[in-house]
């Protein structure tokens, strides 16, 4: 018997991955998937638990979906993902409304699940060990269908002394290279024109299953692909950007000048605090080395504010960091105490009030490089790609190589011509508005 499935999917694109596997195999056993849950016989939520905010968003969308099963617009609730993961006590204790709280190991058995929270009024528990988690299979894409994201891996390796990840998914695990090509052959065959590669820690890919790092070898692999057109790397860490795969993003036309390099700190000390491999003078190393091979190359990076023991001097030492540097993108978090973690009883824990003027000093700092940075585009043609039309100003909305979809920045521009979602076009760049460029097609 097929039931009407709605699901929610919070977080990251690692998680949103997930929920596609698990979207396909529900597809596949006849279930029907809505994009909406009035009127789901069950709706799954699948979480993000990484920090705080994440945990809050996971917690109301629970809540409000609770409303709508005593309302009796929904029958079932199944809670998935990082969240379920962590806290599946509090969650079974708190909110006894859910019919089951299972953890990530257990997507591959969603559709067991389902069965089971249907033929009964008990809570449904299934916590298999991380490592079941299918990281390979048929996906339904959430995304757009010109672009898709890539997982090349889960788990993580690394301890960072914040970070909940390795408890929550273990450590890396990297997929076979024959099972990811394979996988990106059968998204250019529906169209899929821009992957976007990513893991918890994409640069270290094949360490774990082949003792060695393979990313460049995968992405040469991957540019040999018909159809696609776009390879862009997310999550990548600074101290495996190594000279081959440096040479590989710089020779592959199909590799777009963009990394993204989460280096959240560059004061040494607190870098070593937060069992980060490397130094201030390491990843300034790497940053002069890519910009030196690749002069148009993208950096976007992360970096968190008042982790403890940051006083003013190390602090200090970050906006001074990111003043020099002029990163093209950056994104700044403020410390979030997770239980668990070395990081969460740490001494030297920071005020939130200082956390939030640190980051916004940052946030301004980097708003009037961005200014810099645009000012000097006006005048450029870029490849872009379209995302968006609006027939009410009859304009577009695109991207070019230098933005990733749902975190960068965009491009609105006019054309003479018709174009559809998922075109390339060439735009000529006359002004900005805030971080977005304003353009024409050529």
């Amino acid at each position: 018997m097929g039931y009407q499935i709605g699901l929610i999917s919070l977080g990251c694109p690692k998680n949103q991955v997930d929920a596609e596997r698990m979207l396909a195999l529900m597809d596949e056993a006849g279930h029907t998937i809505v994009d909406y849950v009035d009127g789901c016989d069950v709706v799954i939520i699948n979480t993000c638990g990484f920090i705080d905010d994440a945990k809050k968003e996971a917690i109301e969308n629970i809540l409000d979906t609770v409303e709508l099963k005593k309302e009796g617009i929904v029958r079932k609730i199944i809670v998935t993902g990082c969240l379920a993961q962590r806290h599946k006590e509090e969650i079974a204790q708190e909110i006894p409304e859910v019919d089951a709280v299972i953890g990530i190991g257990a997507n591959g058995k969603i559709l067991e699940v389902i069965d089971e929270v249907m033929a009964t009024t008990e809570l449904v528990e299934s916590f298999p060990p991380q490592s079941e988690l299918p990281l390979d299979g048929q996906r339904i894409l959430t995304t757009p269908e010109h672009w898709a994201y890539l997982k090349i891996a889960d788990g993580c390796s690394n301890r960072c002394t914040y970070c909940t990840i390795p408890s929550i998914r273990g450590d890396m695990r990297s997929r076979k290279m024959e099972n990811i090509l394979e996988e990106a052959k059968q998204l250019a065959e529906v169209g899929v024109k821009e992957l976007i590669v990513i893991a918890q820690d994409t640069t270290s890919y094949g360490l774990d299953l082949y003792g060695e790092l393979k990313l460049p070898e995968l992405l040469n692999s991957l540019c040999e692909i018909d159809g696609i057109e776009w390879i862009r790397l997310l999550y990548c860490y600074p101290d495996r950007i190594t000279d081959e795969l440096i040479a590989t993003i710089k020779n592959q036309d199909k590799i777009v000048n963009y990394i993204d390099l989460p280096l959240q700190h560059a004061n040494d000390r607190i870098l070593k605090a937060m069992n980060r491999r490397g130094t201030s003078a390491d990843i300034r190393n790497t940053i002069d080395k890519l910009r030196a091979e690749i002069p148009d190359v993208v950096i976007r990076t992360t970096f968190i504010v008042g982790f403890p023991g940051e006083d003013d001097e190390a602090f200090e030492d970050l906006a001074t960091f990111v003043n020099e540097v002029e990163f093209d993108k950056l994104g700044c978090f403020s410390f979030s105490a997770q239980e668990g973690t070395p990081a969460y009883d740490m001494d030297g824990q920071i005020e939130e009030d200082v956390k939030l003027r640190r980051g916004d000093v940052i946030m301004q700092d980097q708003f009037s490089i961005m200014e810099e940075k645009n000012s000097e585009k006006i005048g450029n043609t870029y490849k872009t790609i379209v995302e968006e039309y609006d027939p009410y100003t009859d304009s577009y909305i695109g991207r070019t190589y230098m933005d990733a979809p749902e975190i960068d920045s965009v491009v609105k521009f006019t054309s003479a011509k018709s174009l559809e979602i998922g075109d390339f076009t060439d735009v000529r760049i006359f002004d900005f508005e805030e971080y977005d460029l304003l353009g024409e097609a050529r």
